[in-house]
């Protein structure tokens, strides 16, 4: 790639960069390893070019950067050689990550001492004892993942800052009244706190904290299960779907086979996820899907997602140390890390099929088709319930309602005006 400055004799306004400039090369050559294109990496150094001129410029070691140096670089107004178009506005948030992905990898070349850089989260922060004994005892012992474990986290925080810090003081009318506070400051979430206010109580009385059958005191929240029916598309439309992606592209390939792992053996975004080299057996034809709890199990790997995903694996995949299966589209090439990704896929894929009038778009959706396709072709709730993973029988039997020729022959007929 080009050089990032000019170091003839004749440039009108040379930049010495310091010494940091062989790290700024070694920087652009790992961004490159990454797969970001030349451009991408050029755009990435004119931020991190600038800070390493400052930094001569101010006289700065780089041993002495710290949170206040970063600080003052970025809202300090700009004399430099070659300054920036506008030198009285700080940088742009864009540049200002590509100047802490640079600091990041100058403390791990131990060239700058450790620095507290911004993470894309929040620290979480500090939970009572008991609440995180808890939280431990949901991800060891019942298999939560870490995504829900997050959501408890917020929820139990809110539930012991009304509770108290005391659980030997716990009653059934202090249970009460929590949960009645929370139904009218946010309605919509009230179940969920009902949920995790009851596993709380749980566990709290297995450890012998507080007075048994508290967690019966919990109310209940109205809910009545499988009064909708499934939300899917029918097989014509699904197999629209997935010829629309085009298989000219890296980002299509990849696509194409993740839905037809999601429309073929109906698995959830989580399971493409999380799915690793060591979960298909080739030799076999088979794919172990670990899914919620760590419940496992192997099924059968059709032909055509097979062939989808061998396509993917040998012609597109980057070469990473990572062995999840599915990489981000576009460098730097990571793990998908966020569910949400997955039914992404499914709606762009909505989109360029001209399927407009979904009952949902997510990745779901192609899990709910897969299981009614399966029973409209004479599979048995029982057969769908494994392949789905599902814990509960009415959960499979809310596939029953569409299955109309069936509903047909066990239908009663009306009684009509007899007496009572």
């Amino acid at each position: 790639m080009t050089k990032p400055y000019s170091n003839s004799p004749g440039h009108p306004r040379r930049m010495d960069p310091g010494t940091l400039w062989p790290f700024l090369w070694t920087f652009a050559d790992d961004l490159i390893a990454y797969g970001h294109t030349p451009a991408t990496v050029s755009t990435c150094l004119l931020p991190i070019r600038h800070f390493t001129v400052w930094l001569a410029h101010s006289k700065i070691a780089p041993t002495e950067i710290d949170g206040g140096t970063i600080e003052q670089f970025i809202h300090h107004r700009c004399q430099c050689p070659r300054p920036r178009k506008r030198p009285d506005l700080p940088l742009s948030a864009v540049s200002v990550r590509d100047l802490y992905r640079f600091l990041r990898f100058l403390t791990e070349s131990g060239v700058v001492p450790l620095l507290a850089l911004p993470t894309t989260s929040p620290p979480a922060k500090p939970i009572d004892k008991r609440g995180a004994e808890f939280l431990d005892w949901l991800r060891r012992h019942r298999g939560i993942a870490e995504s829900t474990i997050i959501t408890y986290r917020c929820r139990i925080e809110r539930l012991l800052s009304a509770l108290g810090p005391n659980p030997a003081e716990y009653d059934a009318g202090l249970v009460r009244r929590v949960i009645l506070e929370e139904a009218e400051r946010c309605p919509s979430c009230v179940k969920s706190m009902t949920s995790v206010l009851r596993g709380y109580l749980r566990f709290l009385v297995a450890r012998g904290a507080c007075q048994p059958g508290l967690d019966h005191a919990v109310p209940t929240v109205a809910c009545w299960r499988q009064s909708a029916l499934p939300r899917y598309l029918v097989s014509d439309d699904v197999e629209k779907l997935i010829v629309s992606c085009d298989l000219a592209t890296p980002g299509g390939i990849r696509d194409h086979a993740i839905l037809l792992l999601l429309a073929r053996l109906g698995l959830r975004a989580s399971d493409i996820r999380m799915m690793r080299f060591g979960d298909i057996d080739w030799e076999g034809g088979t794919l172990l899907v670990c899914g919620k709890g760590r419940r496992e199990i192997r099924l059968p790997l059709p032909q055509d997602a097979g062939d989808a995903l061998l396509v993917y694996l040998t012609k597109v995949r980057q070469t990473t140390d990572c062995d999840r299966i599915f990489l981000r589209s576009r460098a730097p090439y990571r793990p998908i890390d966020r569910h949400n990704l997955i039914s992404n896929v499914v709606k762009r894929a909505l989109k360029r099929a001209g399927i407009t009038d979904t009952p949902s778009q997510g990745a779901n959706l192609l899990r709910h088709s897969a299981a009614t396709a399966w029973l409209r072709a004479g599979a048995t709730l029982d057969a769908i319930g494994t392949i789905l993973r599902h814990r509960s029988a009415d959960t499979t039997a809310h596939y029953a309602k569409v299955d109309i020729p069936t509903l047909q022959k066990v239908v009663q007929p009306w009684p009509g005006d007899l007496p009572c």
